[in-house]
């Protein structure tokens, strides 16, 4: 094994400090997905209580003329 001089191990120390220091931060991916996926979800939703709510209107008028 080759034996290295007490400067030769502070530059690697100083650059993998360096390395390690600069490396990208992972960014967690899920954010976008996710916010997508609450909209789709909360776009259907909507979209469901609304068909229910013409459905519901239409019939109850459709009663209130009958009886008129």
């Amino acid at each position: 094994m080759k034996q290295l001089e007490p400067v030769a191990v502070w530059h690697r120390l100083i650059g993998t400090m360096l390395t390690l220091r600069d490396r990208p931060i992972r960014r967690d991916q899920r954010g976008l997905s996710q916010s997508t996926e609450s909209a789709v979800l909360l776009i259907g939703a909507i979209t469901i209580a609304a068909i229910v709510i013409a459905a519901v209107t239409n019939y109850v008028q459709s009663k209130l003329q009958g009886l008129a």
